[in-house]
């Protein structure tokens, strides 16, 4: 009888052996069956963890994540900001997608194998998706923040009884630009979740140009100047305009502008028309007489250059009508300056006209502040480009270089009083000043000319009348706080 072979002991170790891989196999095919249902650990979706989620469970923890509002701080204050007021939105199935096609990028059993034997499961991100609007983050801002917590600056103030001004404070104003940057950067973050609202400061603004009149007005009121002032500014860059004519404690139409005498400053007028009919490089004679009428202020020089480069005894008119030409209409030179010269014409005009107000204007030439203003503008403009009206009007026959040699000519006539008074001594200021006295008594008194100051160059015209007399001292000192005021204005920083 055969006996029956038994199983060793190495036999039944290596069944043992072997129903356990079996066993553990299986297990492991479970247990990687079921994780690979979720996110794998190493998977970041949107700088946010999902491992070991499903596809549900990682959504919610992506709007968790991103629906927390981000704090804005403005100086002291403190705005918890929620992205669902600019719109913002996740694009929550085109992340998953992306993350479920890395997920399964690899077949099962080959991920199995990888699982199995241990190997490092490599690291999976995926960018976020997401949008808002812009235009509604911004009304935000402006609506919410800066309406709120923006410190406007306030203006320089007038210094009561004096033509000085107080310095006005900065401000502060929310930078919207900046501050949609760095929201934008917030609201796409998990891990910085704040931002310090950026701020740029602003200047004080000048007071409003109705603040200036004002003290203009007042000014002349403290002086207690009853006569006529007649005054007109314009700045050139920035086209503001004041324009007044005021009598005790009245302002009184300058439609149509009020006449007064030029005297010396009708000399302006006369150098354009003689620089119409001149070449640049002229004799030295015609240029000498220009300089002596100009920076001298000759009368018999202006006399002499208008005979020989205009016309020997109608000059005076060819001049005015070079001045109606270019629309001043209550300009005019209706004789020479010599003694005993002869009035040429009468001439009739809109300012001359008036019956509710007179200065008494001599016949012989005339102009308003408004028409000596728009000159002076005119030379400066053809000064500047070789544009203006200069250009429309004479074509080429006035250049720039000669609009140039005449702004020089006007800047080397000194006068320590008047417009220069109200100036500090390196402003550049071209202008010609003039007075008319009878029998020693001075009743008109003007000063026309244009500053070239930091805070903008401008024009500015200003003409005083009294029926009995005007002092020189006062009336003097009067139009230089007038050009102190205008220039403190316009250079409050540097004043």
């Amino acid at each position: 009888m055969k006996r029956r072979p038994s199983f060793s002991a190495l036999s039944w170790l290596s069944v043992f052996f072997l129903i356990s891989a079996v066993i553990f196999s299986t297990l492991q095919f479970v247990r990687f069956s079921r994780l690979r249902t979720n996110y794998p650990n190493t998977m970041k979706i949107a700088e946010v963890p999902v491992g070991g989620l499903n596809r549900q469970e990682a959504a919610q923890r992506l709007l968790e994540a991103y629906t927390l509002p981000v704090e804005l701080r403005y100086d002291d204050q403190t705005i918890l900001f929620s992205p669902s007021i600019c719109g913002f939105e996740l694009d929550l199935e085109s992340m998953l997608a992306a993350a479920d096609l890395e997920r399964t990028k690899q077949s099962f059993w080959a991920e199995f194998w990888d699982y199995l034997w241990g190997q490092q499961i490599p690291r999976f991100s995926i960018p976020l998706r997401a949008n808002y609007s812009d235009d509604r983050l911004r009304t935000y801002l402006v609506d919410e923040i800066a309406s709120r917590y923006d410190k406007p600056p306030s203006p320089a103030v007038p210094q009561t009884g004096t033509v000085k001004f107080s310095p006005g404070t900065s401000g502060t104003v929310l930078d919207i630009d900046t501050a949609v940057l760095l929201i934008d950067r917030s609201m796409r973050s998990v891990s910085n979740r704040s931002v310090n609202l950026p701020r740029k400061q602003t200047s004080p603004p000048r007071p409003s140009l109705q603040n200036l009149k004002t003290l203009l007005l007042q000014t002349i009121d403290l002086n207690a100047f009853d006569g006529l002032v007649g005054l007109y500014m314009l700045n050139i860059s920035t086209i503001e305009e004041i324009h007044f004519a005021y009598q005790n404690g009245a302002e009184i139409s300058t439609n149509p502008d009020v006449a007064f005498t030029t005297a010396s400053i009708v000399k302006i007028p006369i150098m354009t028309s003689i620089f119409r009919r001149i070449d640049e490089d002229e004799d030295l004679e015609t240029l000498n007489l220009l300089q002596k009428m100009i920076i001298e202020s000759g009368n018999d020089p202006a006399d002499w250059v208008m005979e020989r480069v205009i016309h020997t005894s109608l000059a005076p008119l060819e001049v005015t009508d070079d001045m109606f030409a270019l629309g001043l209409e209550n300009t005019f030179l209706a004789g020479e300056f010599g003694l005993g010269s002869p009035l040429l014409k009468i001439y009739k005009t809109p300012a001359n006209q008036r019956e509710d107000i007179s200065t008494d204007p001599d016949v012989y030439n005339q102009s308003t502040t408004s028409d000596l203003g728009m000159l002076l503008e005119d030379i400066y403009l053809c000064a500047e480009n070789g544009q203006g009206t200069f250009k429309a009007v004479f074509l080429d026959e006035i250049t720039q270089t000669e609009c140039q040699i005449m702004i020089d000519y006007l800047s080397q006539n000194k006068m320590p009083s008047l417009l220069e008074a109200g100036v500090p001594d390196v402003t550049a200021v071209a202008h010609k000043h003039g007075w008319v006295t009878y029998n020693g008594i001075m009743q008109t008194l003007g000063d026309a000319g244009i500053i070239f100051s930091p805070g903008g160059d401008y024009v500015l015209v200003i003409f005083l009348y009294h029926p009995q007399q005007l002092i020189w001292d006062n009336a003097s000192f009067l139009v230089g706080q007038l050009s102190e005021a205008i220039y403190n204005f316009y250079n409050q920083n540097t004043s």
